[in-house]
């Protein structure tokens, strides 16, 4: 993604919310450590999350101000919504929190109430606690969704996006199907499955592809390995593609040779669940209320223990290491589902002492009266190498 992605509008729009939801909670500031708040609000594509970085951003001043490494100036410089690049690092060590609190003064921040993001990979715990220390514990409100919650509904043209995506992730099974043959290694079949997602215009997704087969299909998120597909294999596959850093997931079942009867029966039940869960999916819902359609399934198949994960989540623009939104269709979750919202549904059943596993994944766009699937790829089992 980069400013040009979106229009200048567009990015107005974002930052006004964002002004407006911190009005509304009595904060003067707010600092923004991850990348997903800072690519929505700025477009910038910028690596520097792997280091401190840090947007500035005002109740009443619609200038956005970023430190970053020295080696991304001129990336947000030339190719970001940003007022003023503020930089750290480049030829020697130096500490980026001096220059934090000298833009902190400059903006008069100090003293203020600010808002303060605390995300999970993007913000060093030593980080954090001299942050706390330089604005004073009491100023500081950690509001780690106020960025996020506003960009759980998809504007038209990210929506643009997120379906271009979903239609080379699909083009991305169907050479799945065609490498999918004994003696191949894992390996060698997501290689060609990676080929074909680049070569239509996907970007890198932020999470790696999961594929496992043989007793490893019972690895919820395995990589794939050296390990060689033979007869009588089961397994399945789990990738995302992107088109400006928006990201659509789809992952199937697979088998070499003819399905066993649990397989079978494993694919119809993780089926019959996400077809429970999308049934479910409307906007007003409860994120709760799919959740447990799904779940019903699965419990009534006498398999809740294999129900590993979360049903299905929000999907975001990607950093490594996930796509995934703060949104969760899970137990105790209190969000509710609005229209515009793309979700993942993928509830789980996976068996370590069977060594099986079985998730079919899919996206849906939340409309008023329902779910709408992205994905035209076939949800059946795929068979490779039939002997019937």
């Amino acid at each position: 993604m980069s400013k040009s992605d979106f229009s200048p509008e567009e990015f107005r729009d974002r930052g006004e919310r964002v002004r407006t939801a911190l009005k509304a909670r009595d904060l003067q500031h707010f600092l923004a450590f991850h990348p997903v708040s800072i690519h929505w609000l700025t477009g910038s594509d910028a690596k520097s999350y792997q280091e401190f970085q840090c947007l500035l951003v005002s109740a009443d001043d619609p200038g956005l101000w970023i430190l970053t490494r020295e080696g991304e100036r001129c990336e947000f410089e030339t190719d970001a919504w940003v007022d003023r690049v503020y930089s750290w690092g480049g030829g020697q060590i130096e500490d980026p929190l001096p220059i934090l609190e000298r833009m902190a003064q400059e903006r008069e921040m100090i003293g203020r109430r600010i808002g303060m993001e605390v995300p999970a990979y993007y913000l060093h715990p030593h980080d954090y606690l001299r942050v706390k220390a330089l604005f004073g514990e009491a100023s500081l409100v950690e509001s780690n969704r106020l960025i996020h919650d506003l960009k759980l509904v998809k504007s038209a043209a990210e929506l643009r996006y997120i379906r271009q995506a979903s239609r080379i992730a699909d083009l991305g099974m169907e050479t799945f199907v065609q490498s999918l043959r004994s003696g191949r290694t894992e390996l060698q079949v997501a290689g060609d499955v990676y080929r074909r997602l680049m070569q239509e215009g996907s970007g890198i997704a932020a999470s790696p592809m999961n594929l496992v087969s043989g007793d490893r299909s019972c690895y919820s998120h395995g990589a794939p390995t050296m390990r060689r597909l033979r007869q009588g294999d089961f397994g399945s596959i789990e990738y995302g593609a992107t088109c400006c850093r928006y990201t659509a997931t789809i992952g199937r079942q697979f088998c070499l040779g003819d399905p066993t009867p649990r397989m079978v029966e494993l694919t119809s039940l993780v089926r019959r669940a996400a077809d429970a869960c999308i049934a479910e999916i409307r906007a007003g819902a409860a994120a709760v209320t799919p959740h447990e359609a799904a779940r019903q399934v699965i419990r009534d198949a006498g398999l809740e223990a294999g129900r590993v994960h979360t049903t299905g989540y929000g999907l975001a623009p990607g950093f490594p290491p996930t796509w995934g939104e703060p949104l969760h269709m899970i137990g105790g979750s209190d969000d509710r589902l609005a229209a515009g919202m793309v979700l993942t549904v993928e509830p789980p059943v996976f068996l370590g002492h069977e060594r099986l596993g079985a998730r079919i994944i899919d996206n849906v766009l939340v409309t008023e009266n329902g779910a709408e699937l992205l994905s035209t790829f076939p949800r059946d089992l795929i068979v490779a190498e039939p002997r019937g």
